[in-house]
């Protein structure tokens, strides 16, 4: 399932027409194919956010979603906890894991897969 947030509006993607066709959103969808099924039963989707200026696969972990953020030009990939209320020093989000474009989509799926399974944010 692929979700798109603009203007503070979050609205379901459909296939085809509405899907967003960038390089960001094929690369997405290729790591998204990859995911075990761990992943897949955590409510594995395909976030388009505007607002935020990212594209990602977001996890819904038993701590809170946990976003995949894909690369933009140079950068690497960002594993982010996206917390639910700010917390004391008024951040909305923690860096949990960064690593670079050197791995294939099966190898990023792999990552993410076995960080979340191996810190508990995965049953």
């Amino acid at each position: 399932m692929e979700i798109q947030i603009s203007g503070g509006i979050v609205r379901r993607v459909r296939g085809g027409m509405d899907a967003p066709m960038n390089g960001l959103a094929i690369q997405a969808r290729t790591v998204a194919n990859f995911l075990p099924l761990l992943c897949q039963r955590a409510g594995a989707k395909i976030v388009h956010n505007s607002d935020a200026n990212y594209t990602g696969i977001r996890f819904d972990t038993k701590v809170g979603p946990v976003v995949l953020e894909m690369p933009t030009g140079d950068g690497s990939y960002r594993l982010v906890h996206e917390l639910i209320e700010p917390d004391t020093n008024g951040r909305t989000e923690v860096e949990m894991r960064r690593f670079p474009q050197i791995y294939k989509p099966q190898g990023v799926a792999h990552i993410t897969a076995e960080f979340l399974r191996s810190r508990g944010f995965l049953n």
